[in-house]
């Protein structure tokens, strides 16, 4: 039986890379977006690079009940989940006295409540299966947020937290949880946000994949609970 993996954020940048890299291996994934246009384009991609399957599901994190409706959806259409890799993210950027209580929401919405609770999901299949990764996408703004990233760090800086908890949790059920921490990566949001950032001092998406993916092997299995850095320097 082919491994199952769900991605958020699936469609672009790392949970694509990520996605694409573990089609390559035959597994059946599980893709969740925004917009179903993205989603068929992604599936066709992960598709022709070998999936055995991908299912596309469509959401808006900014809305944590869809998170769980969701991930409920993906376990119908599996069965199962061997691998989570939450993704998914609002990165504004914006100055503290300029952050409003909607924008907050948000941030607090997609990078935190809809990772919990859609997570929450998630959980008693890979307590049933006695096994299981957790892959949770952080940022070097969790541990250095510089100027105007102050929303966005500190949802970063949770998400390392819980991550620990539930890899303390996870412990007796056979499941890990990691945290992977990447600097600058060359993706869409970076050009947005930082048009002139320096090329020589980022990573590719496909790099800080195959750090997610790694942490798959049993290998790792003694570090669940540990942040790992992807950074050019």
């Amino acid at each position: 039986m082919a491994k199952v993996a769900f991605i958020t954020g699936g469609t672009s940048g790392i949970g694509l890379a990520t996605a694409l890299q573990r089609a390559r291996l035959g597994e059946t994934l599980v893709i969740f977006g925004r917009t179903e246009e993205r989603l068929q384009q992604a599936a066709g991609l992960i598709r022709n690079a070998g999936a055995a399957a991908c299912h596309c599901i469509a959401v808006d994190f900014r809305y944590p009940q869809q998170a769980v409706n969701a991930m409920r959806r993906g376990l119908e259409a599996t069965g199962r989940c061997d691998f989570l890799v939450n993704a998914a993210a609002l990165a504004p950027l914006a100055p503290f006295e300029q952050t409003s209580a909607e924008l907050f929401d948000e941030v607090v919405n997609i990078n935190i409540r809809s990772i919990y609770l859609g997570t929450q999901v998630i959980w008693p299949a890979m307590c049933e299966q006695k096994s299981g990764v957790i892959v949770n996408v952080s940022s070097l703004a969790a541990v250095s947020p510089f100027t105007g990233f102050s929303a966005y760090g500190g949802s970063k800086a949770w998400l390392e937290t819980v991550t620990k908890a539930w890899a303390d949790e996870g412990r007796s059920h056979g499941i890990k949880a990691f945290v992977v921490r990447p600097g600058a990566v060359t993706t869409p949001l970076l050009d947005k946000l930082f048009p002139d950032f320096p090329a020589e001092q980022t990573v590719t998406a496909d790099e800080v994949a195959t750090v997610i993916n790694q942490l798959t092997s049993s290998a790792w299995q003694y570090c669940s609970g540990e942040a790992f850095t992807v950074t050019r320097q």
